[in-house]
C-alpha cells in the first residue's frame, strides 16, 4: 500500500510540474505573475492527496474542488499531449521562417549591372559599416528583437494553446458534471441463453452497479435508482457491487431506500471491491436487513414461470488476501449443479468470467468498469478488463457489463452515461 501511494504521489507531481511548464513557465515572462502560477500548481499538487486521504477521514468538503480539480487536470493533461505535436511541428516551421528571414536581412547589397568602375572601386562602397549599424536589426529595433531571437510569436503560440486547452477542458468538465450528476440513462438488452427454457422466454433482471453512495452522492441517488426500477416492473433485480464509499455509520441512512425495491422473485446483490475498502461484514448485513440477499459464493435456484434457472453470485475477487471475507470461490457457487439448468452469475468485475466459463456459465452479470467513466480512460480498462461496456464474451461466457449508475472520485461522467440496465432473458 505504500508503494502504491508513494507512486501515486510521483505521478502526481510530475503530472503537475508538466502542467506548470505549459501552461505557466511556457506562458509568462519571469516576474509575479509567474510566481503566482507556480504557487498555484502548488497547491493544487497538494490539493490532490489531501482530498483522497480528506475525504475517506470524514473531510467531506474538500471532496468537490478536489475531485473537480482531478478530473480538469486529467483533460489538461490529455489535451496538451495531444497538442504537443502540433506545437513541435509550428514552432519548427516558425525557427525555419526566422532563420530565413534573418538570412535575408544579413546578404549585402551588390552594385547594379552597368555601374561605373569608379563607383565599383568607391572607399565608401567598400568601407565595413560602423559597428552600431552592424549589429541592428533589419527593422531598425532593438538587438533583442531580431526575428531570430523575437519571442513574441512562440509566446503567442503558447499562449493559444494554453488557452485552447484550458476552455476545452473546463467544456469536457462541465457536460461531465452534468451528465455524472443527471438521472441515469434505462437501457433495455436482450440476451439469448440457449439453456433457458421456453416458459422463462422474457424473464427480465433490473441490472445497476456501483452506486457509489458516498461524499458527493446521498439518499436521494438512492431514491431516483429505486424509483427507476420499480418501474420497470421486473422479475428480479441484481446490484452488482460498489454500493458505497464509507462505513454503515455514515452512510447507512443513505442507503436506506434499497428496502423498497420492488420485484417478483427478489432482489440479489454481490460484493464489489469498494465493499472491502468500507467494512464489508458490516456492510453485508446492513443489506441483508434491507431486504437483498446477498450471494457470497452461493447460488439461488429461481423458479419461474413454470421453469427454473440458478441466479449465483461470488465475492469480489478483492476479497482474497483481505482477511475479511472469504475470496470468491466458483466452485461452491457454480460446482455441483444440474448442467443441464442455465446459470447466471452476479460477479462484480468482468475479469472474473475467466473462471466463470470453466463452470459452463451461461450469462455474467458485472460492474466494476463504469463503461470507462472519463474518455479516454476506457482505453486504459481494457487492459485489465475483458469488457469495458455492454455485451461481450469471454471463452463462451456471455458477459454484459452496465456503466453503473454513479461515479467514483471526480463527479464527471464523460462518453459513459449513469446507467440502469433491464436484462431480458431470451429462449432460443
Amino acid at each position: 500500500m505504500a508503494t502504491f501511494v508513494g507512486f501515486a504521489v510521483l505521478v502526481t507531481a510530475l503530472i503537475h510540474l508538466y502542467l506548470w511548464k505549459r501552461l505557466v513557465r511556457d506562458t509568462t515572462r519571469p516576474g509575479r505573475w509567474r510566481k503566482a502560477g507556480g504557487v498555484a500548481a502548488l497547491l493544487l499538487a497538494l490539493l490532490v492527496p489531501a482530498t483522497m486521504v480528506g475525504t475517506r477521514n470524514g473531510s467531506y468538503w474538500l471532496a468537490w474542488p478536489g475531485y473537480l480539480w482531478l478530473a480538469l487536470m486529467f483533460y489538461l493533461l490529455v489535451l496538451l499531449l495531444v497538442l504537443e505535436v502540433p506545437m513541435a511541428v509550428a514552432k519548427l516551421v516558425l525557427r525555419r521562417r526566422e532563420r530565413a528571414a534573418t538570412g535575408a536581412a544579413a546578404e549585402p547589397s551588390t552594385v547594379p549591372a552597368g555601374g561605373s568602375g569608379a563607383a565599383a572601386t568607391s572607399p565608401i562602397a567598400l568601407a565595413e559599416p560602423p559597428a552600431a549599424a552592424a549589429d541592428a536589426p533589419p527593422n531598425g529595433g532593438p538587438a533583442g528583437d531580431r526575428p531570430d531571437h523575437d519571442p513574441s510569436r512562440r509566446l503567442l503560440l503558447t499562449r493559444g494553446a494554453a488557452i485552447f486547452a484550458g476552455l476545452t477542458a473546463a467544456g469536457v468538465t462541465g457536460y461531465g458534471v452534468r451528465t455524472a450528476m443527471g438521472p441515469p440513462r434505462l437501457d433495455r438488452v436482450r440476451i439469448p441463453l440457449a439453456k433457458l427454457p421456453r416458459a422463462m422466454d422474457g424473464l427480465r433482471i433490473a441490472t445497476v452497479s456501483d452506486i457509489h453512495l458516498g461524499p458527493l452522492r446521498g439518499r436521494s441517488h438512492t431514491e431516483r435508482i429505486v424509483a427507476m426500477i420499480n418501474r420497470l416492473d421486473a422479475d428480479l433485480v441484481a446490484v452488482v457491487g460498489d454500493l458505497v464509499d464509507g462505513s454503515v455509520a455514515e452512510l447507512g441512512p443513505a442507503a436506506e431506500p434499497l428496502r423498497d425495491l420492488r420485484s417478483r422473485y427478489g432482489s440479489f446483490f454481490v460484493t464489489g471491491n469498494h465493499e472491502y475498502y468500507s467494512g464489508v461484514e458490516e456492510w453485508v448485513r446492513e443489506v441483508d436487513r434491507l431486504g437483498l440477499r446477498v450471494l457470497q459464493n452461493e447460488r439461488q435456484e429461481i423458479r419461474a414461470r413454470r421453469g427454473v434457472l440458478d441466479l449465483a453470485g461470488v465475492n469480489d475477487v478483492t476479497a482474497a488476501g483481505t482477511g475479511l471475507a472469504a475470496p470468491a470461490d466458483y466452485a461452491a457457487a457454480l460446482g455441483d449443479r444440474d448442467p443441464a439448468r442455465p446459470v447466471v452469475l452476479l460477479a462484480h468485475q468482468p475479469v472474473a468470467a475467466h473462471e466463470a466459463a470453466k463452470f459452463g456459465v451461461d450469462l455474467q452479470l458485472s460492474g466494476h468498469t463504469h463503461g470507462g467513466q472519463m474518455v479516454p480512460f476506457n482505453l486504459l480498462v481494457k487492459l485489465q478488463q475483458p469488457v469495458v461496456s455492454g455485451l461481450g464474451e469471454v471463452d463462451g461466457t456471455k458477459v454484459y457489463v452496465t456503466n453503473g449508475a454513479g461515479f467514483w472520485g471526480p463527479p464527471v461522467r464523460v462518453g459513459a452515461p449513469p446507467q440502469v440496465t433491464l436484462v431480458e432473458l431470451r429462449a432460443p
